[in-house]
């Protein structure tokens, strides 16, 4: 794992290769894939607009259908077709899990990155912010955002970010503290190569595989968070979510009834965030051989 020689892409690319090469990762990465086309080609994938009602052929509104062919998911209390639903709702996951993930990673590891490698008084000033975070409450910390800031997709990547970088920064700063010492970054500074240069070119592609668990934790967690959010009916009421979709089958009082309105969205996240988990599974035995025995 721990070598100067390739670059980002070159470490990036060997990694997806090894992740591949796990039947988890393998079938967590075809989930994943899948998933991600489902939110992208969701317009032409969905039979129906997600808040469109339905009729019957007499005009009624088909509330509360159970699954048919012509709604394969059966219908809401108000007439809308539960697939649809589903099937717009892997927009606002993916969007705010990736989101989510990419801010998480770019904080995180740029500040574990410097925090670890210069030390000293810039090391315990960047530990100590990170000591403030980690101090602060996740889930009510990002329902008075969304309270204040008003209920929007941005205002929760804003909020997520903002606290779960705090554990990738720790994560990667401990792994910079090891590699600092290590040869080829003494090569590096008595070839007089800057210290930018070092974190980034000679430390930065030895951490990549530990930076890309994270990310997928953080995927995971973050797909799982915007669940809750809608569920107890903070998130936007414009976007058309699962959490949101449960959300309105418990507050109808029908979710005992309409079991079609809760099992679907329900099982979207729970196949999205164990595909993303398998696929950070994979990286960890990748990072740790032994773990392939457990």
């Amino acid at each position: 794992m721990f070598t100067n020689d390739g670059g980002m892409v070159t470490v990036f690319l060997n990694s997806l290769k090894m992740v591949s090469g796990s039947k988890l990762g393998l079938a967590g990465l075809v989930v994943f894939i899948v998933c991600l086309g489902v939110a992208v080609f969701a317009p032409v994938l969905a039979p129906y607009q997600p808040l469109e009602k339905n009729y019957d052929a007499a005009g009624k509104l088909m509330k509360l259908h159970p699954p048919s062919v012509q709604h394969p998911l059966g219908t809401t209390l108000l007439g809308r077709d539960v697939f649809s639903q589903v099937i717009w709702g892997a927009r606002p996951a993916l969007i705010i899990g990736l989101s989510t993930a990419a801010g998480v990673i770019l904080i995180g590891v740029n500040i574990g990155l410097i925090s670890g490698y210069y030390g000293g008084w810039i090391d315990n000033l960047l530990m100590r912010i990170t000591d403030i975070f980690m101090g602060v409450p996740f889930l009510p910390f990002i329902i008075v955002m969304l309270s204040l800031t008003g209920r929007s997709m941005v205002t929760v990547i804003f909020a997520m970010v903002i606290i779960m970088w705090r554990s990738t920064a720790r994560v990667i700063r401990s792994q910079v503290l090891t590699l600092r010492e290590r040869p080829f970054v003494d090569a590096a500074r008595i070839s007089g190569a800057s210290g930018l240069k070092i974190i980034y070119v000679e430390i930065a592609p030895n951490i990549l595989p530990i930076a890309l668990v994270n990310v997928a934790f953080a995927l995971a967690w973050a797909i799982i968070t915007e669940a809750s959010i809608g569920f107890l009916g903070f998130s936007d009421p414009d976007v058309m979510s699962w959490g949101t979709i449960i959300y309105r089958s418990f507050a109808s009082q029908m979710s005992y009834k309409a079991w079609w309105w809760v099992v679907p969205p329900g099982a979207a996240i729970m196949v999205l965030v164990t595909a993303v988990y398998f696929i950070g599974r994979a990286y960890e035995e990748m990072i740790n051989p032994r773990l392939q025995k457990i």
